[in-house]
Protein backbone atom coordinates (compact mmCIF):
# COMPACT_ATOMS: atom_id res chain seq x y z
CA UNK A 1 0.00 0.00 0.00
CA UNK A 2 2.32 2.66 -1.31
CA UNK A 3 2.19 5.25 -3.35
CA UNK A 4 2.92 4.37 -7.03
CA UNK A 5 3.42 7.76 -8.31
CA UNK A 6 4.29 10.71 -6.70
CA UNK A 7 1.65 13.17 -6.13
CA UNK A 8 1.87 17.04 -7.53
CA UNK A 9 0.48 19.63 -5.65
CA UNK A 10 -0.84 23.29 -6.16
CA UNK A 11 -3.38 25.39 -6.30
CA UNK A 12 -7.09 24.65 -7.66
CA UNK A 13 -8.07 27.02 -11.01
CA UNK A 14 -11.48 27.47 -12.11
CA UNK A 15 -10.71 25.70 -14.86
CA UNK A 16 -10.63 22.38 -13.08
CA UNK A 17 -14.27 23.12 -11.40
CA UNK A 18 -15.56 20.33 -13.53
CA UNK A 19 -13.15 17.83 -12.50
CA UNK A 20 -12.93 18.55 -9.09
CA UNK A 21 -16.96 18.82 -8.67
CA UNK A 22 -17.38 15.08 -10.53
CA UNK A 23 -14.40 13.95 -8.17
CA UNK A 24 -16.76 15.05 -4.82
CA UNK A 25 -19.18 13.21 -6.45
CA UNK A 26 -17.66 10.16 -6.81
CA UNK A 27 -16.55 10.10 -2.94
CA UNK A 28 -20.16 11.30 -1.95
CA UNK A 29 -21.27 7.90 -3.85
CA UNK A 30 -18.27 5.98 -2.54
CA UNK A 31 -19.03 7.40 0.90
CA UNK A 32 -22.56 6.04 0.50
CA UNK A 33 -21.58 2.92 -0.07
CA UNK A 34 -20.14 2.52 2.83
CA UNK A 35 -22.71 4.19 5.01
CA UNK A 36 -20.92 7.08 5.94
CA UNK A 37 -23.67 10.20 5.04
CA UNK A 38 -21.00 13.06 5.59
CA UNK A 39 -21.24 15.29 2.18
CA UNK A 40 -24.24 15.19 -0.39
CA UNK A 41 -25.86 17.74 -2.91
CA UNK A 42 -25.45 20.84 -0.51
CA UNK A 43 -22.43 20.30 1.30
CA UNK A 44 -19.57 20.63 -0.75
CA UNK A 45 -21.21 22.03 -3.38
CA UNK A 46 -20.56 23.75 -6.81
CA UNK A 47 -20.38 27.26 -5.04
CA UNK A 48 -18.86 26.49 -2.30
CA UNK A 49 -15.97 24.82 -4.18
CA UNK A 50 -15.84 27.45 -6.54
CA UNK A 51 -15.42 30.12 -3.32
CA UNK A 52 -12.62 28.14 -2.24
CA UNK A 53 -10.74 28.36 -5.56
CA UNK A 54 -11.23 32.30 -5.95
CA UNK A 55 -9.56 32.63 -2.47
CA UNK A 56 -7.18 30.42 -3.03
CA UNK A 57 -7.52 27.93 -0.62
CA UNK A 58 -7.99 24.84 -2.39
CA UNK A 59 -5.55 23.11 -3.39
CA UNK A 60 -5.49 19.41 -5.69
CA UNK A 61 -3.01 16.78 -6.16
CA UNK A 62 -2.56 15.25 -9.03
CA UNK A 63 -1.04 12.56 -10.52
CA UNK A 64 -0.23 12.06 -14.46
CA UNK A 65 -2.80 15.67 -14.33
CA UNK A 66 -5.80 13.70 -13.23
CA UNK A 67 -6.83 15.11 -9.90
CA UNK A 68 -6.33 12.46 -7.24
CA UNK A 69 -6.43 14.23 -4.09
CA UNK A 70 -8.27 18.13 -2.90
CA UNK A 71 -8.12 19.64 0.34
CA UNK A 72 -8.77 23.13 1.69
CA UNK A 73 -6.09 24.98 3.93
CA UNK A 74 -6.44 28.33 5.78
CA UNK A 75 -7.01 29.70 9.13
CA UNK A 76 -11.03 29.77 8.93
CA UNK A 77 -13.00 28.00 11.51
CA UNK A 78 -16.68 27.69 12.33
CA UNK A 79 -18.02 29.24 15.58
CA UNK A 80 -18.78 25.70 16.57
CA UNK A 81 -14.64 25.47 16.62
CA UNK A 82 -14.74 27.55 20.19
CA UNK A 83 -16.12 24.14 21.82
CA UNK A 84 -12.51 22.31 21.62
CA UNK A 85 -10.20 22.10 24.51
CA UNK A 86 -7.46 22.89 22.30
CA UNK A 87 -3.79 22.88 23.74
CA UNK A 88 -3.12 26.67 23.24
CA UNK A 89 -6.20 28.26 22.20
CA UNK A 90 -3.73 31.61 21.12
CA UNK A 91 -1.63 29.54 19.33
CA UNK A 92 -1.47 30.54 15.35
CA UNK A 93 -2.98 27.42 13.49
CA UNK A 94 -4.47 26.35 9.58
CA UNK A 95 -7.44 24.57 9.59
CA UNK A 96 -7.70 21.69 6.82
CA UNK A 97 -11.21 21.46 5.07
CA UNK A 98 -12.42 19.34 2.99
CA UNK A 99 -9.95 16.71 2.19
CA UNK A 100 -11.01 13.76 0.22
CA UNK A 101 -8.97 11.43 -2.08
CA UNK A 102 -10.72 10.11 -5.55
CA UNK A 103 -11.79 6.44 -4.46
CA UNK A 104 -9.76 5.18 -7.55
CA UNK A 105 -7.12 6.44 -5.82
CA UNK A 106 -7.50 5.14 -2.21
CA UNK A 107 -5.73 2.84 -0.46
CA UNK A 108 -2.07 3.78 -1.91
CA UNK A 109 -1.20 5.94 0.74
CA UNK A 110 -2.24 9.54 -1.04
CA UNK A 111 -4.26 10.72 2.16
CA UNK A 112 -1.37 10.27 4.31
CA UNK A 113 1.05 11.57 2.29
CA UNK A 114 -1.25 15.03 1.38
CA UNK A 115 -1.19 15.15 5.20
CA UNK A 116 2.47 14.86 5.69
CA UNK A 117 2.78 17.82 2.76
CA UNK A 118 0.49 19.74 4.05
CA UNK A 119 1.97 19.67 7.66
CA UNK A 120 5.22 20.25 5.92
CA UNK A 121 3.71 23.51 3.90
CA UNK A 122 2.11 24.97 7.65
CA UNK A 123 5.41 24.00 9.61
CA UNK A 124 7.38 25.86 6.92
CA UNK A 125 5.66 28.96 7.17
CA UNK A 126 6.31 28.67 10.76
CA UNK A 127 3.07 28.02 12.21
CA UNK A 128 2.57 24.69 15.03
CA UNK A 129 -0.49 23.47 14.62
CA UNK A 130 -3.10 22.31 12.78
CA UNK A 131 -6.74 21.80 12.86
CA UNK A 132 -9.55 19.90 11.68
CA UNK A 133 -12.98 18.34 12.17
CA UNK A 134 -14.25 14.84 10.83
CA UNK A 135 -17.72 13.03 11.14
CA UNK A 136 -17.92 10.48 13.97
CA UNK A 137 -19.32 8.21 11.70
CA UNK A 138 -16.07 8.45 9.03
CA UNK A 139 -13.83 6.14 10.87
CA UNK A 140 -11.77 6.02 8.27
CA UNK A 141 -10.31 9.43 8.56
CA UNK A 142 -10.96 9.09 12.06
CA UNK A 143 -7.75 6.38 11.99
CA UNK A 144 -6.09 8.39 9.49
CA UNK A 145 -5.75 11.43 11.69
CA UNK A 146 -5.38 9.51 14.65
CA UNK A 147 -2.12 7.55 13.47
CA UNK A 148 -0.82 10.39 12.39
CA UNK A 149 -0.76 12.22 15.76
CA UNK A 150 -4.20 14.21 15.84
CA UNK A 151 -5.46 14.41 19.27
CA UNK A 152 -9.13 14.71 20.05
CA UNK A 153 -10.55 17.85 21.46
CA UNK A 154 -13.76 18.00 21.66
CA UNK A 155 -17.05 17.06 19.72
CA UNK A 156 -19.36 19.69 17.40
CA UNK A 157 -22.83 19.12 16.07
CA UNK A 158 -23.46 20.27 12.14
CA UNK A 159 -26.59 19.61 10.07
CA UNK A 160 -24.94 15.82 9.22
CA UNK A 161 -24.33 14.80 12.80
CA UNK A 162 -21.65 14.72 15.62
CA UNK A 163 -18.21 15.86 14.37
CA UNK A 164 -15.04 15.01 16.15
CA UNK A 165 -12.81 18.38 16.44
CA UNK A 166 -8.82 16.91 16.30
CA UNK A 167 -5.53 18.87 16.71
CA UNK A 168 -1.80 18.34 15.74
CA UNK A 169 1.09 20.44 16.94
CA UNK A 170 3.81 20.51 14.46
Amino acid sequence: MGIKMKVNYRLGEQADLAAITNMVQSVINHMRKKKIDQWDAKYPDKEILLQDINSQELFVGEIAGEIVVLFVLNQETDPEYSNGDWTDPGRPFYVIHRLCVNPAFQNDGIGRSTMKWIEDVVSAKGIQAIRLDTFCENPIAIRLYESLGYQKVGFVHWRKGKFVLMEKLL
